[in-house]
């Protein structure tokens, strides 16, 4: 890989994965593990090599501190990587059932300010953004830290000034509504101020990764090409849905690939992130431009592997594969392309 940097925008905060089946808000035993999606891929990204600059903010406690710990130790440059004095780092709870499959509820630690990672300074990025962005080719984002007003100010900086700065974005769109409404909700479905709001942002970026049940929520629609001609640049589009076929644009070459199946599902969570990574990883060593169709069925291949290798094991970054893990894993695979 080259010395090239990825900067990834977002959320770092803890995961507190309930026992198979049981709710963590009250079940033992609880697991707590490191996650937020942009920490996420930025970890994953981090362990396959690449040079990576994670920007977020995490409370003065024991998750924060030790967060930042891993960081250090995957490699990230954390210069952007803020304190927050007044606000904890978040607690998600995330119920999994016998599967491997999980659901987000609520949050735990909030003291009445609300959560570290919804109070991202802008004026701090605006000091620190020199020191991370030499050299960086692509800004990594999700949508959740749109859901908050301070948060939000930082968001829509880094996206204005990447997109002055040639770096290419990449988003996840990433829809979870517990983040957004001030009480659980048992409505899934956007919105229409939520949908427009995420939409708006859509149009600086260049590749958009989104799950089926999201394309059809956001975009009335799970064909990528479709979606990607909404808008005037016609970013790349991958549309994932679980362990069925994953629904591909990229650069203009259409495709559908196989998911690869785990020998076992201990659980999801973070699978898409490693998968996301996979992607950016991949996009470091070609342009956009220049991707042909088997280029592209390798780029979405080795991104399922980094998927589903991480699905083995518990929590979203401990399960997350060396390069070494996907290149075992695609060669004993029989995942294929259609």
């Amino acid at each position: 890989m080259t010395a090239d940097r990825v900067i990834a925008f977002g959320e770092a905060l803890i995961d507190r994965l309930g026992p198979p089946g049981g709710d963590p808000s009250f079940d033992l035993p609880v697991i707590d593990c490191f996650g937020g999606a942009p920490a996420n891929v930025a970890c994953a990204l981090g362990r396959l090599g690449v040079n990576v600059s994670f920007v977020g903010s995490l409370g003065n406690d024991n998750f924060g501190k030790n967060f930042k710990k891993l960081l250090i130790e995957r490699g990230i440059n954390t210069a952007g990587l803020q304190q927050d004095n007044l606000r904890p780092t978040r607690v998600v709870l995330v119920r999994r059932d016998t599967g491997g499959e999980r659901f987000f509820g609520g949050f735990e630690g909030d003291k009445g300010l609300g959560f570290a990672d919804q109070a991202i300074s802008r004026e701090q990025i605006i000091h620190d953004w020199p020191l991370m962005t030499e050299k960086a080719r692509w800004l990594v984002l999700g949508t959740i830290p749109l859901a908050s007003k301070i948060s939000s100010s930082a968001f829509m900086w880094c996206i204005e000034n990447a997109v002055q700065s040639g770096i290419k974005i990449a988003l996840d769109l990433n829809w979870r509504p517990t983040f957004w409404r001030q009480k659980v909700s048992t409505v899934l479905e956007p919105t229409i101020n939520e949908k427009n709001e995420i939409i708006s942002i859509l149009k600086n970026v260049s590749l958009i990764k989104l799950a089926k049940e999201e394309a059809e929520w956001f975009f009335n629609t799970s064909n990528p090409i479709k979606i990607s001609s909404s808008f005037i640049d016609k970013p790349s589009v991958i549309i994932t849905d679980g362990s069925n076929p994953i629904s591909w644009l990229l650069n203009n070459h259409i495709g559908k690939s196989f998911a690869i199946s785990p020998s076992s599902v201990v659980d999801t969570t973070g699978a898409g992130d490693a998968f996301t990574a996979g992607l950016i990883y991949k996009l470091m060593s070609i342009e956009l431009n220049q991707i042909n169709q088997p280029i592209a069925e390798e780029i979405i291949q080795f991104a399922i592997a980094c998927g589903s290798y991480v699905c083995k094991g518990l929590g979203a970054i401990d399960a997350q594969p060396y390069l070494g893990d996907v290149e075992n894993l695609l060669s004993l695979s029989n995942g294929g392309m259609s």
